[in-house]
């Protein structure tokens, strides 16, 4: 039997379009495919649009990530044990044939014009990335296995933008507290691989909230100025 969307709780009222800057503070690795790599290519690449060959970071990553950084900061072990709020704002199955749908929306995020501009000015390594040069070492034997990562550069800026369904105008105000707090958790972690090693770190700038399809103008226009005030107190400017 298909699982049943429960309308009832998630009727939509409007939405609220968040945008912002999301810039590597350090290099950055999200993997793509290496299939039929050439002798002497780079062993791990970034994922590229297929068309631009420009480097993106999926919204699935972006939101996997928070999404899980939220769960281990609450202390869920596993998703039947997250908080209510971040159910709502992420999805999950819920009891018997029901199913909560996510409240947000992530896209794919693209670098943005200026800072393709900027890189392309350089000698890079690769197309609008750099190579760098990664050792592992094993224990037991103490063979060396020396590889080659693709990353998108430091100081590289992407256009970071979520879309948020208003279902219940009175849970606005918790449900952008918890996705601050995720972001805030996200700019203290990492996102990619390797954040051990000290890729991945990103820091969000320059938000902006608008309203869009919401009957009450008014009541839209006081959610979004909420929200970006609460983005710019909480996660940055």
């Amino acid at each position: 039997m298909e699982a049943k969307i429960n309308m009832g709780q998630e009727l939509l009222k409007g939405k609220l379009k968040i945008i912002a800057t999301l810039k590597l503070e350090t290099g950055l690795h999200i993997g793509g495919s290496s299939d039929f790599a050439p002798i002497g290519a780079v062993d791990s690449t970034f994922i590229r649009d297929p068309f631009t060959k420009q480097p993106i970071i999926p919204g699935s990553s972006l939101k996997g990530k928070i999404r899980s950084l939220l769960r281990r900061n609450e202390g869920a072990l596993n998703l039947q044990q997250e908080s209510v709020c971040v159910q709502r704002l992420f999805g999950a199955g819920a009891a018997g044939d029901e199913v909560l749908p996510a409240r947000l929306q992530f896209f794919d995020v693209k670098m943005t014009e200026e800072s393709v501009e900027e890189l392309n000015k350089l000698d890079m390594d690769t197309y609008l990335g750099e190579v760098k040069f990664e050792n592992t070492i094993n224990t037991l034997t103490g063979m060396a296995n020396p590889r080659q990562i693709e990353r998108v550069p430091a100081g590289a800026v992407f256009a970071f933008q979520l879309m948020y369904n208003i279902a219940d105008p009175t849970q606005v105000e918790e449900d952008m507290q918890k996705l601050a707090e995720g972001i805030q958790l996200l700019q203290w972690d990492y996102l990619g691989g390797h954040g051990s090693r000290g890729y991945g770190r990103v820091c969000f700038a320059n938000w902006d909230v608008t309203f869009f399809s919401c009957g009450d103008k008014g009541k839209a226009t006081t959610l979004a100025s909420m929200t970006q005030e609460l983005l710019e107190g909480r996660v940055g400017v």
